[in-house]
């Protein structure tokens, strides 16, 4: 075990014999009649994880939900809350979650047994909330993938009427404003309709799911194909196909941001992301957005970036690392903004209305409002072959590293068993082809509403109470975080995971109990009570394995319940002092009170 911490088999300990199997994952071979086992391995270098990390929190959120917060909440007032969020709640928590995983050197679930066993429930909420979000996720690939498709016909099919799909309340904007005429405000776009009528052929309610969309159907095969193989070696493959996927993204938003600040109008566009008003700011609801963009944006709370930093050496920087991550997450968003608004803008002043009428978010913007502004470009083939490129490769390493947040805990869960030759691609073939059925719900022509439901309750209803509590733990942890790298965090981190990062996350969790709102979609279809009820099936069903799981290992643990709650309590109890193989003083113990609540809020 080199340079990391060993573990003190406890008597009557619950996670004995888990324990002793983990201590044989580093042989190559096993003496006897088993068959060889490989190594957890390690990421080759820095730069790899680096790459896997900014791929899976720099995505499509970065997109197309940041710059249309910015403008619904204040323009560039709006940096202000979200600065102070990401200060108070973003860079404390991904700097936790990353040692805790580099420390224990185990996924989202084992780490927890040795941190703390008791709160084992926390590593399964991540992962069935990841489920979820690769059933859903790879729906937006599959889009995006026909979108590409189309984008290399002769003329956009998304650029005029007067195809099979349209209705006779379809116009084309675009020829409107050149002979000056008035849009009729009953009027649909080219652009709608081919997104509604075209691509989804959606049906009236979710009760009506239709016949399968085989061109969709297609794509997300396709996208699951690419997905599987992109990580089947594990962090091998993975490792080596972030240098495409996550650096290609920004070339073609550098493309996209030098292509919109030459529109026409871009600077309209431009002001209207960033002007700021302050009056917003009075509104507790902005604040919560705020948190809610932070958290999901980051990837805190759901335990994917513990599996990931537990892949690298016990001594890599991983402070540093956070606050570089941390920063280009951020300025990804800010600059997406520029490349968004000035299409907007653009799109504003050709059609002469205000970007009210046509600032979209979420695939609003990348199916209807981007095409419709790029089919009035110049050579629109060309930038919308470099539109959905982007789509599909921001959104691609977050999926496959969702995929993997899924694989790694449970194959530390069972080393012995699981990292056998085949083993681990066999299991992520089972995963794939358990979530690609589950999805073909989402591919009929009810699917979009189904669809909304899993993004509701399974995929943006994030958690924001998921903070372990440190007393006095908060200092224990800066203690090891300066063991791993040589430099000790500031006395801020402790602060704020002790007080502020939990009081921050309660404040938005509670406001958001107190705005939430049943379902609906394009404000006015309503759902039946009983898909609600299902979603609050998933949400539960995430959210009450932390609870379930404590009580199952108090009840089935040895001793008396006093020793068992003891046990089960006490973070580190196992660790042994030499943190280093150079005898350094001992480490101590950390008793940590971990009350974690695994609530969702609505984003």
């Amino acid at each position: 075990k080199q340079n990391r911490p060993a573990l003190r088999s406890g008597t009557g300990s619950f996670n004995q014999t888990r324990l002793k199997k983990m201590e044989l994952v580093n042989c190559e071979e096993v003496e006897g009649r088993r068959k060889k086992i490989k190594k957890r391995g390690q990421w080759n270098s820095n730069i790899e994880f680096f790459l896997v990390v900014a791929g899976n929190i720099v995505g499509l959120g970065n997109v197309w939900r940041f710059p249309y917060l910015c403008y619904r909440n204040g323009g560039g007032a709006f940096l202000v809350p979200y600065v102070v969020v990401v200060v108070t709640c973003g860079i404390p928590l991904f700097l936790l979650e990353s040692a805790m995983g580099q420390y224990t050197q185990q996924a989202s679930i084992t780490c927890w047994e040795k941190l703390c066993p008791i709160a084992q429930g926390i590593g399964y909420t991540g992962i069935i909330m990841r489920v979820y979000n690769c059933m859903s996720y790879v729906i937006i690939l599959a889009w995006a993938l026909l979108y590409l498709c189309f984008s290399f016909y002769a003329k956009l099919p998304w650029a005029s009427c007067g195809h099979t799909w349209n209705t006779e309340t379809c116009e084309d904007f675009n020829a409107l404003n050149k002979y000056n005429q008035t849009i009729n405000t009953n009027s649909t776009s080219p652009a709608t309709e081919f997104w509604e009528r075209r691509v989804l052929a959606i049906s009236g309610g979710i009760e009506e799911l239709g016949s399968v969309r085989w061109e969709i159907l297609l794509c997300a095969i396709a996208m699951w194909v690419i997905c599987y193989f992109c990580i089947w070696k594990g962090v091998k493959s993975t490792g080596k196909v972030v240098y495409f996927t996550a650096t290609f993204p920004y070339v073609m938003l550098l493309v996209l941001l030098i292509r919109g600040l030459t529109l026409p109008g871009a600077l309209q566009g431009i002001v209207y992301y960033l002007k700021p008003d302050l009056t917003p700011l009075l509104d507790p609801q902005v604040w919560m957005e705020a948190v809610t963009q932070v958290i999901f944006s980051f990837g805190v709370g759901g335990g994917l970036l513990a599996s990931l930093c537990s892949y690298n050496p016990y001594n890599n920087n991983c402070y540093r690392n956070c606050f570089w991550l941390c920063l280009l997450n951020a300025a990804t968003s800010l600059v997406a903004g520029f490349a968004v608004f000035s299409v907007l803008g653009f799109m504003a002043h050709e059609y002469n209305v205000g970007i009210a009428e046509v600032a979209e978010s979420g695939p609003g913007l990348a199916f209807i409002a981007y095409p419709q502004a790029v089919a009035m470009m110049p050579l629109p083939q060309l930038w919308a072959i470099c539109f959905f490129i982007m789509i599909i490769l921001l959104g691609l390493d977050s999926q496959f590293v969702m995929m993997e947040g899924v694989i790694m805990p449970v194959i530390d869960l069972a080393p012995t068993v699981l990292r056998r030759p085949g083993r681990r691609e066999l299991l992520l073939l089972v995963f794939s082809l358990f979530c690609f059925s589950i999805s073909i719900l989402m591919i009929t022509e009810g699917g979009m509403y189904v669809l909304q439901v899993f993004d509701y309750y399974g995929m943006n209803l994030r958690q924001i109470e998921n903070v372990p509590f440190h007393l006095p733990g908060a200092e224990r942890m800066c203690d090891a975080i300066e063991d791993m790298t040589g430099v000790r965090p500031s006395r801020f981190f402790s602060f704020c995971w002790r007080y502020l990062t939990p009081l921050v996350c309660t404040a938005s969790f509670v406001g958001s109990l107190a705005n939430y709102k049943p379902l609906t979609f394009n404000r006015t279809y309503t759902y039946p009570v009983w898909v609600n009820v299902l979603g609050w099936i998933m949400m539960l069903s995430s959210s009450l394995a932390v609870p379930v799981l404590a009580v199952y290992l108090l009840c089935t643990g040895k001793g008396s319940l006093k020793q068992r709650c003891i046990h089960l309590c006490q973070s580190f109890k196992k660790m042994l002092g030499h943190l280093r193989e150079n005898n350094l003083e001992f480490f101590g113990l950390l008793k940590v009170v971990c009350i974690s609540v695994k609530i969702l809020t609505n984003i």
